[in-house]
């Protein structure tokens, strides 16, 4: 098995990692005979082990009411044991549209659809995409990590493209605003608040959201959700656009599910889930976190039904 070989922990290390003995328990909850014949039921709240090129044909048609893609970037990564080369772009192009244009007929005419991507692979992505979806925006969030560079800009944000398959289509924005402090807290003639409110000694307001994310905050090594995965995107992130572009019971598909992040937020949200993922360590990690998230649904930068800014632990409620 696929085994990523860690330190011994510090004590305050939070992140998520499997034993050998888990690894054979959660493997046997998996979806991987892909030879098998299945019904619609069997995939709700179910992820695969497998190559999402050979679970297409799978997959039941108008099964999907959002659909998160979280590719591997056209750049080299190692994934655990696998590996993903960079390519020339039209090559990526033609990879991208090879599994995307037979996933289309699985999305529900309703469906949102968020394609994950970064400043090489962003041209390359919209151009594969225009041809079946409505493209309605390109939100881009600060991953605040990055490396330094001596000859080059500090590269920290990355590119979601927010797309549709018809007019016909779901926007929950009151269940995505961000509660901002006031720095200016302006009131009119009768002494009234102007657009904020106080509670609790402090002026905050709801603001409504940008595609420009600056209060998003990468997982790391102190916090529950972290895991072993390079390129884990945060719980918080997902929140946001499941929320935004879903309701409860709505099937939350993720073809590229690295170590759960999507199925995990859809479990603390009251969505059902379904997602595919090659490597079998990562799934194992997913269903761990899955369980977990049986008895806390708590998301970092969530609670009471309100964002937050980050770095604003202080403000918020317990």
């Amino acid at each position: 098995m696929n085994k990523i070989l860690t330190r011994n922990k510090a004590p305050k290390n939070k992140t998520v990692s499997l034993s050998d003995s888990e690894i054979k328990h959660f493997t046997k909850e998996l979806l991987t005979d892909v030879s098998s014949e299945y019904k619609k039921d069997d995939f709700v709240n179910r992820i695969i082990n497998g190559n999402i090129f050979d679970w297409l044909n799978k997959l039941p048609d108008n099964f999907i009411d959002l659909l998160f893609i979280d590719p591997p970037y056209n750049l080299y990564k190692k994934y655990n044991k696998l590996k993903f080369k960079s390519m020339k772009e039209e090559n990526y192009e033609a990879w991208f549209d090879s599994w995307l244009n037979p996933l289309v007929k699985k999305i529900k005419n309703t469906a949102s659809i968020y394609v994950c991507c970064d400043w090489k692979s962003s041209n390359a992505i919209y151009n594969v995409i225009k041809k079946y979806f409505v493209v309605r925006n390109r939100i881009t969030w600060e991953r605040e990590k990055g490396r330094g560079s001596k000859n080059n800009w500090k590269n920290c944000s990355e590119d979601i493209w927010f797309c549709t398959l018809s007019n016909n289509y779901t926007f929950n924005v009151d269940a995505i605003k961000i509660r901002r402090k006031v720095l200016a807290p302006y009131k009119d003639k009768n002494g009234k608040p102007k657009d904020w409110k106080e509670e609790a000694g402090l002026n905050y307001r709801l603001t409504f959201p940008s595609n420009i994310w600056t209060d998003i905050s990468v997982p790391f090594w102190s916090m529950p959700e972290n895991t072993e995965h390079p390129t884990q995107k945060p719980e918080k992130l997902l929140a946001k656009l499941i929320l935004a572009s879903s309701n409860p019971g709505d099937m939350i598909f993720d073809p590229f599910l690295g170590s759960g992040t999507a199925a995990v937020t859809a479990k603390k949200l009251n969505r059902n889930f379904c997602g595919v993922e090659l490597d079998n360590y990562f799934c194992c990690l997913a269903l761990k976190r899955l369980q977990l998230a049986e008895s806390d649904k708590t998301i970092q930068g969530y609670s009471d039904g309100i964002f937050w800014e980050r770095n604003s632990f202080n403000l918020q409620k317990k």
